[in-house]
């Protein structure tokens, strides 16, 4: 079958509670606690955090004027306070939080002026909810993973989260997500509906929707995002953030939960492009768990990604407008007339800051590249594979999970769709995995690079949605419930190419818009830094007000 564009898309916890939300009464005086610079006055720390950067949070630190846990606390008070209208989160580890922030606090106090510490120290982060989190429930949105007694709690942390862990970051909790990752709307059957945190009554996108929600709301410094079709990309958009889906293989996903393993990748979703690059030096990396991740240090720019930030990144380079996602006929999602005027106005800032703009009829004319690579007869081994390494004790198999609970996963996470008679398969082992994947991966990049080769071009930019956020409590267009807002990015996956969205400006309506820019395999750096560029001459970003009650 052909290549079907996703739109979408130690000790064990005694006794665990699913998705427990905090109140205010869990927070045992929050803000009171005297940091060695003296008492400090809420409205200062409400300053100092909204919007706090990487850097800025450690240079508090370093001058003490907040310890690590009164920063903690801050952030599970703000999670508490507003996340009842939002619903970015789907479990909130008020416990682990406030453990690790102590921990560190007390490192600290221990070292003294001589005290050294990770890139991300201190930072209050959040997890999506399919990523593998020693001790907590791996839900990835789906309730099957949450009855009673058969819950899928993780035994050990994905590689990435042992990354952030080492780092030294805050794991606050695990952000909503809608079932598997497949939509493209933030509804799951675990956490329910999340709403945009611009206007809860609009779409955050999905399937990354929780953790844009909770990063755009300053329920933390950062987030970590999952992208099978436009995961990342697209829900940052919807927010006015900074959301980077790596080279394929340049940051592993072994431990999360997949919903295409071929096409899944993982990344830094943020408030701006330096902690973008920061978290992204974290997380990259070789692991013997994702084969695809081997020889990446070899073939990606060398770090820190932060070298390449530079403000006049921009000049002279050249972007192509791929022709299939502006077109204003034919078949497919067409741009809508606001986004096509939010997407024009955009490019401004992208002249401005030194670089061409080329609209060509012949750059990328279809989809047709890439819809001959097939990934479905492959799904189930990534599935598989998941849960003989991150499953609970009770099933490490999809006929485990089968015959413990009673019930089989869903079909579309077992490669089982109507109408379709592909036998799953192991791809290291399947004599047709060259005809059937890597041979048309390999054309696909070849026919992306020939117009980047032909016209002379750095890379492509692009709207990373076809349409603003959409209004999820009123009825739909066709009458059914909401599955959008909808983007048309779902073809870089299969490319394993980079990409990144950044703010891109407003709607009218006050709803975000984003940009989106991709670039050749394992030019990360180079990307970064043309996002970098254009964020400091244009500063789109503003953050959301938000609401206690609906």
């Amino acid at each position: 079958m052909k290549y079907l564009l996703i739109l979408a898309g130690a000790v064990m916890m005694a006794a665990y509670v699913p998705f427990r939300k905090i109140s205010q009464g869990d927070l045992l005086t929050p803000y009171e606690a005297t940091s060695t610079a003296g008492n400090v006055p809420l409205p200062t720390i409400d300053q100092d955090l909204e919007e706090v950067t990487i850097t800025k949070l450690q240079s508090f630190y370093s001058d003490h004027k907040y310890t690590v846990t009164q920063v903690t606390r801050w952030y599970l008070d703000r999670i508490a306070r507003y996340d009842s209208v939002y619903k970015a989160i789907i479990y909130v580890d008020a416990a682990g939080a406030l453990a690790t922030a102590a921990a560190e606090d007390q490192a600290a106090a221990k070292a003294d002026n001589n005290f050294k510490h990770g890139p991300l120290w201190g930072v209050p982060i959040v997890i999506k909810a399919n990523t593998s989190v020693k001790g907590l429930v791996t839900s990835a949105g789906w309730k099957g993973y949450l009855i009673p007694g058969h819950e899928l709690i993780a035994p050990l942390d994905a590689p990435v989260v042992t990354k952030l862990k080492a780092a030294g970051a805050v794991i606050l909790g695990q952000t909503n997500m809608p079932d598997f990752a497949n939509s493209d709307t933030n509804m799951s059957t675990a956490g329910g509906r999340t709403g945009n945190a611009y206007d809860w009554r609009f779409s955050p996108g999905g399937s990354s929707g929780g953790t844009v929600t909770a990063v755009t709301a300053n329920y933390a410094v950062l987030g970590t995002g999952t992208d099978t079709g436009n995961s990342i990309r697209m829900p940052s958009a919807t927010s006015s953030l900074v959301g980077v889906l790596p080279t394929r293989g340049l940051v592993s996903i072994a431990g999360i939960q997949p919903l295409d393993w071929l096409l899944d990748d993982t990344g830094p979703i943020a408030r701006n492009v330096m902690d973008a690059a920061i978290t992204l030096d974290v997380m990259a990396g070789e692991d013997p768990k994702d084969f695809r991740t081997k020889g990446s240090a070899s073939k990606a720019q060398r770090g820190p990604y932060t070298q390449y930030l530079k403000q006049d990144a921009l000049k002279g380079k050249r972007f192509g407008v791929p022709a299939f996602i502006v077109k204003e006929s034919g078949p497919g999602l067409l741009l809508l007339p606001e986004t096509r005027q939010a997407f024009m106005k955009s490019l401004e800032g992208l002249r401005a800051a030194g670089a061409t703009v080329v609209f060509d009829e012949s750059i990328l004319p279809d989809l047709q590249f890439v819809r001959e690579v097939n990934t479905e007869p492959y799904i189930r081994e990534g599935v598989e594979n998941f849960l003989r390494d991150f499953g609970p004790a009770e099933y490490h198999s999809t006929r485990d999970y089968e015959k413990i609970v009673g019930s089989p996963l869903p079909d579309f996470v077992l490669g089982i769709f109507e109408g379709s008679k592909v036998k799953q398969r192991v791809i290291e082992t399947d004599p047709e995995a060259e005809k059937l994947f890597w041979a048309p991966q390999r054309a696909a990049l070849a026919a992306y690079e020939e117009a980047l080769n032909r016209l002379h071009l750095d890379g492509y930019v692009y709207p990373a949605i076809q349409m603003p956020p959409n209004d999820e409590t009123i009825p739909q267009p066709d009458g059914k419930p909401s599955t959008g807002p909808h983007s048309m990015t779902g073809w870089v996956n299969p490319l394993g190419v980079p990409a990144i969205v950044v703010p891109g400006g407003f709607y009218p309506s006050g709803l975000p818009f984003g940009l989106e820019i991709s670039a050749r395999r394992w030019k990360d750096g180079d990307l970064l830094g043309w996002a970098y560029a254009y964020e400091q001459a244009t500063r789109h970003r503003k953050p959301p007000v938000l609401v206690e009650k609906r």
